[in-house]
């Protein structure tokens, strides 16, 4: 007798391509889900992962395309626009939502309404009157399920969607103790200013090779060049343009560390957001996905064991978590993961 898969649908078609990447990864090996996935165009070209269940799609060709199968559930993996086409979805399919800013989220109207004209007004007046800004709480109130992937973030509304395993690689010894430091180069949501002080302060920074390992511009970017004046001896490796995801991933690899010096307080769409909080950061899937210990600031709430908060002296700290163990294989191997996966899924359908 052979067996019939439960089939989901994933749509991303705004912002998380990473998400969607990760998704498609692990849910290559289930063999009790198959999974369509409905990819705009710009999500679809930041993806290198190839499937034939990949379709493209936009706001206004997905209701068509999800009534030509029967799916047992749909998955939409951002919902920060088009909450027109969102609130169709959920109100006809068995739907989960993965929630990217708790805050935001459950948002009033009204409080939307006043944040159209707080920054970016073109094109918040754009989700107005062409998006259905309004109803942005609605999509989520009406759906099923709504995730996080977070399990900090987890609560009787927020269930947890375990996504992240540890890679298996071979892993070279530095001759220099090498740090990454992971995210879009912006005083926004890391504090730069706090990094380049520490560096600029130390001698024995000199000893240490230190990526930024994302797009820097503007005033940021104009005080990594300050410093390596200033300081010539210091590796700094930087980029000013955006990185692709398997270079990313090669200088990742070769880390001793990642550093993570999140703000903690940030905003969405003019919606006070709190990392560790009512949001997730990615450096947490980052660590979990390359087996690294990371260094958060110190006020950043996780239990997880192989995240450390920082200390006064981060430098000497680097080096003593230089040759910290910690077995990611035993509790974030793939099959441990996918199994937890499966498991939610079920649940919720």
């Amino acid at each position: 007798m052979v067996e019939i898969l439960k089939k989901i649908a994933y749509i991303e078609i705004d912002t998380h391509a990473e998400v969607a990447e990760d998704f498609m990864d692990i849910m290559e090996d289930s063999k009790e889900f198959s999974v369509d996935y409905y990819f705009s165009e710009k999500i679809k070209n930041r993806i290198s992962r190839t499937s034939d269940g990949v379709f493209l799609t936009d706001q206004s060709m997905i209701l068509n395309q999800l009534k030509r199968n029967q799916y047992d559930l749909i998955i939409i993996g951002t919902v920060h626009r088009y909450f027109n086409t969102f609130l169709s979805i959920t109100k006809k399919y068995k739907t989960a939502v993965i929630v990217h800013n708790l805050n935001f989220s459950r948002t009033s109207s009204a409080a939307l309404f006043k944040n159209i004209f707080k920054e970016d007004v073109v094109y918040r007046l754009k989700l107005l009157l062409k998006e259905d800004l309004l109803n942005a709480a609605k999509v989520y109130s009406s759906a099923n399920c709504l995730c996080v992937l977070d399990e900090n973030l987890s609560s009787e509304k927020h269930q947890f969607l375990p996504l992240f395993y540890t890679r298996k690689y071979n892993e070279t010894e530095n001759e220099v103790l090498t740090i990454v430091i992971p995210g879009g180069v912006s005083q926004k949501r890391r504090d730069y200013h706090h990094i380049i002080d520490v560096i600029k302060n130390s001698k024995e920074a000199r000893k240490i090779k230190f990526i930024f390992l994302g797009k820097a511009s503007g005033a940021e970017l104009k005080e990594i060049l300050d410093l390596k004046r200033e300081a010539q001896d210091v590796d700094i490796t930087f980029y000013t343009e955006r990185i692709s995801q398997q270079e990313f991933e090669i200088w990742v690899r070769k880390a001793d560390l990642i550093w993570c010096p999140i703000q903690q307080e940030t905003e969405f769409f003019s919606q006070e957001e709190s990392y560790g909080q009512t949001k997730m950061t990615g450096n947490i899937g980052d660590a979990i996905k390359f087996g690294k210990a990371a260094v958060f600031p110190k006020n950043y709430s996780t239990d997880l064991e192989f995240i450390f908060p920082e200390k006064e002296n981060v430098i000497q700290q680097f080096y003593d978590l230089k040759n910290f163990q910690f077995d990611f294989q035993k509790k974030f191997n793939k099959k441990v993961i996918l199994e937890r996966l499966e498991e939610k899924l079920s649940r919720i359908i």
